[in-house]
């Protein structure tokens, strides 16, 4: 039986292999056709749509790393992209 350091607890899976990045889920899936096709519609009631899918998909995301993350490195990866999301729509 090996030892569960804090370096494994970060980096590995339940399955002992390291995990830094994996295949894109659904809604990453979403966010990135969403990202892309703002940039095709640049104004108008389809922008705001796909802005809002965009931002809805990635938040998403970001909070099913935080709670359902294979290893500590993906849940902090989603931890930072949930404060990014919510520090870029604050309004000053």
């Amino acid at each position: 039986m090996t030892e569960n350091t804090l370096v494994d607890k970060t980096f590995r899976d339940n399955e002992g292999k390291i995990v830094l990045a994996q295949m894109p889920n659904l809604p990453l899936i979403v966010w990135i056709v969403a990202s892309i096709l703002s940039l095709v519609f640049t104004s108008g009631k389809i922008n705001t749509v796909l802005d809002v899918l965009a931002n809805g998909s990635l938040y998403t995301w970001a909070w099913l790393e935080l709670f359902q993350g294979v290893n500590y490195f993906r849940r902090t990866l989603g931890l930072a992209v949930l404060i990014a999301i919510i520090v870029s729509k604050i309004q000053y």
